[in-house]
């Protein structure tokens, strides 16, 4: 797999235009790459998954307390999320964006927002750093992938301000004699996707085939979720020491018309246990995306968010209350009001 050492910014030089013409053809070929950690993003990722592995290590009733009825953010149990209609094996705590209580948007009732159900100050202050170094790396990779795409540099940045970025803690159990399932076969909901990982492995992705059709993952009678599960080609993402694996999202699909494909993954679990942290890098809540060729499609990212956390959450406390206040009404007028505003 080929990794990739990012610039400290990204101006819009010749070696970052040819840089990420790279990052580009490597998508194109590959579906991911690495980028190296600088010392300080390794430190901070190590302190992450370490306030992790002490988080999981407590007791099933101790961390069930840490649920919210209007975020998706806290904990969630493993087998609650489901693929293809089928139970995952990992246990996952969100971190969504931490909205007061008395923000307006939470007071008007968006969907999805809320303050973050942190188990204590430690596990929040190495998620937030966290998610700092993560988002940096984002924004300095969107830059350049606009410039291997030939387009302004900040055509894609513009959409990430105040972008919905979030974060997903993983603990995968070790394998038993019933089932190696960790997460089925799926591709991201968001627009870019920087993953850590440690030594254990599990991960598997699968890359662009030519000719293969592809689902389109925002539409609600397309899914990609199991596609593919068990026919070749799967590349093993072999765990490197302070590295981040990076790919596209269904945005990034939607946004290219299919130049870059969201990239297909699976988790198998492995003889012992395994944490990651899969960061994502995303458009604002209240932004509609529009492919850059032009048309009259677009997908309004809060509605879409919300969407895919419906689906694979059902019978989550958050879906339930949102699908009892009739909070789906509130996207349809943020997604208007986005179109309207251009």
């Amino acid at each position: 797999m080929r990794t990739f050492e990012l610039p400290g910014s990204v101006g819009g030089t010749t070696a970052d235009r040819i840089l990420g013409r790279q990052l580009v053809r490597t998508w194109e070929t590959d579906g991911i790459f690495q980028v190296a950690a600088t010392a300080e993003q390794d430190r901070t990722t190590r302190e992450a998954l370490a306030a992790s592995r002490r988080f999981f290590a407590r007791s099933l009733p101790e961390k069930a307390k840490f649920v919210s009825d209007l975020t998706y953010s806290g904990y969630i149990a493993s087998g609650e999320e489901v693929t293809a209609g089928e139970a995952d094996y990992s246990e996952i705590f969100t971190v969504c964006p931490d909205v007061p209580l008395d923000d307006t948007r939470v007071a008007d009732g968006w969907p999805c927002h809320g303050p973050v159900p942190w188990p204590d100050e430690g596990y929040r202050t190495a998620m937030e750093t966290h998610l700092r170094e993560a988002g940096a790396i984002g924004e300095r990779l969107l830059a350049l992938v606009a410039l291997g795409l030939g387009l302004e540099i900040d055509r894609l940045t513009r959409l990430t301000r105040e972008g919905w970025h979030h974060l997903r803690a993983l603990r995968f159990p070790a394998r038993s004699a019933t089932t190696e399932r960790g997460i089925g076969a799926h591709t991201d909901y968001g627009l870019l996707v920087i993953a850590a990982q440690d030594d254990v492995g599990g991960l598997f992705v699968r890359p662009p085939v030519p000719g293969e059709h592809r689902n389109r993952n925002w539409l609600p009678h397309e899914s990609t979720a199991g596609m593919y599960q068990d026919d070749e080609p799967w590349h093993f993402v072999e765990p490197e020491p302070a590295v981040f694996t990076v790919f596209p999202g269904d945005i990034l699909q939607f946004l290219t018309g299919g130049r870059l494909l969201s990239t297909p993954h699976k988790v198998r679990l492995a003889t012992r246990e395994r944490y990651t942290l899969a960061y994502f890098h995303e458009p604002s809540f209240v932004t509609t995306v529009r492919p850059l060729a032009g048309g009259d499609e677009s997908i309004h990212y809060g509605t879409h968010f919300t969407n895919m956390f419906t689906r694979c959450y059902p019978e989550r406390v958050t879906t339930q209350c949102i699908i009892r206040d009739g909070l789906l009404s509130r996207l349809d007028r943020l997604r208007a009001r986005s179109l309207a505003a251009g």
